[in-house]
């Protein structure tokens, strides 16, 4: 076997190969279980390898030819050159091997497939250099021009496609699209941009500068299920929203009570859809914007239960006066920090909704709150598509005593 040949054991959690080679652990891109493949751009890392696939010698079954011209090179999407059907089992895999790895927890798990594995995402951010539009390449700032995303939703694609209204040589675009296929547009850039609106597609709903609106809103509304929701420019929102759906049924299935704690709660999504399940739901959220849309989306779906309030979770919760049947979380990918984990234990809910986007943080916390509750059921969300990152719901119920 030559030097640069190698067998791929298994994959890791960012979908690489993993191999062995000069007695080292070896990261390899683009390679997929059980491939001999040769190696190209070997880099070592003080305690491993790193280096990309040159050619494959014996190919898995479940390999493909990636659609997306860009896949080589950009850092957007993972597994494109995997088949579908092997992304899910590779999710499932990577999820049941984290929880017992951080958190020695076998429970088994239930996978929520999606319904479009391309043309998903009702957000993309891509960076703007000398007038191109794009994305950062694998692993660096190598700009990669592109005039389309597969995984974005096709409106979005159009404005890839056609932005001379914007005269932007260097910065950031975020671009967002809803059910209606209209567009919101939020631009970070240095310079002095004028917008050209004679050729601003009518399906512009509004275009934030610099976190100013300088052209009609700075929001738009977008329906998850039969759900009515504004949201802002700079509002969190989930990218996927058949997805979206699938947690709600979830959620309603299995959630109900008195009061309902929603943490992280942005434009009041999660607590919305089980608002008829409950006597009062209260939210909190560190971003103004997201609360004034929360609000103003429970007003929107009559839901007259519902109060929200804006700052962090420890400092609110001291000022309200209720106990908690039931809490939802859906924090960031740094998942919950001690004080939070702290105060929720101290609540003593019921029940709590873990919905995360990092199995690993996930582990980590689900290890402290196991001290208090056990696990009624773990589902694999496929949120992301041709990407190694997952989203994943967790119902815990509280020990009997």
């Amino acid at each position: 076997m030559s030097t640069n040949q190698v067998k791929i054991k298994k994959l890791d959690n960012q979908g690489r190969g993993i191999t062995y080679y000069d007695e080292q652990i070896m990261f390899v891109d683009n390679a997929l279980l059980n491939e001999t493949v040769t190696i190209k751009d070997i880099n070592f890392k003080k305690k491993y390898y790193e280096a990309e696939v040159d050619e494959v010698i014996e190919s898995s079954d479940t390999r493909v030819v990636p659609k997306c011209p860009y896949y080589s090179k950009c850092g957007g999407c993972n597994l494109m050159h995997m088949n579908y059907e092997a992304q899910s089992l590779y999710k499932i895999n990577k999820i049941k091997e984290i929880l017992k790895k951080y958190a020695d927890i076998t429970t088994d798990v239930k996978l929520v497939e999606n319904d479009k594995p391309l043309f998903y995402r009702n957000k993309v951010t891509l960076k703007i250099k000398e007038g191109k539009w794009g994305y950062y390449s694998k692993k660096s700032h190598d700009f990669i021009t592109i005039d389309n995303c597969l995984l974005a939703s096709s409106p979005i694609n159009e404005i890839i496609n056609n932005h001379l209204f914007i005269n932007i040589n260097n910065g950031e675009i975020t671009i967002r699209s809803n059910y209606n296929n209209e567009i919101l547009i939020s631009i970070i850039t240095e310079e002095d941009i004028k917008l050209n609106e004679e050729l601003i597609p009518s399906n512009i709903c509004g275009i934030v500068l610099n976190n100013k609106t300088t052209y009609k809103d700075n929001y738009f509304y977008d329906y998850i299920d039969k759900y009515k929701f504004k949201v802002s420019y700079d509002s969190f929102f989930q990218v996927n929203n058949y997805i979206a759906g699938r947690i709600f049924n979830i959620l309603q299935g299995n959630l109900s009570g008195n009061n309902l704690l929603d943490l992280y709660c942005g434009v009041g999504t999660l607590g919305i859809s089980v608002s008829h399940k409950f006597k009062n739901i209260y939210g909190i959220e560190l971003v103004d914007n997201a609360i004034l849309d929360a609000n103003h989306n429970a007003s929107i779906n009559n839901v007259l239960n519902a109060t929200y309030y804006c700052g962090s979770t420890d400092k609110v919760l001291s000022s309200i006066n209720e106990s908690f049947d039931t809490i939802i979380v859906d924090p960031p990918r740094s998942g919950l920090n001690k004080e939070t984990l702290e105060l929720i234990l101290n609540l003593k809910p019921t029940t709590i909704a873990y919905v995360s986007c990092d199995p690993i943080t996930l582990a980590r916390d689900l290890k402290t709150l196991l001290t208090e509750y056990r696990i009624k059921k773990i589902n694999i969300l496929e949120m992301f598509p041709n990407t190694y990152h997952l989203e994943t719901l967790v119902i815990l119920e509280k020990k009997e005593v």
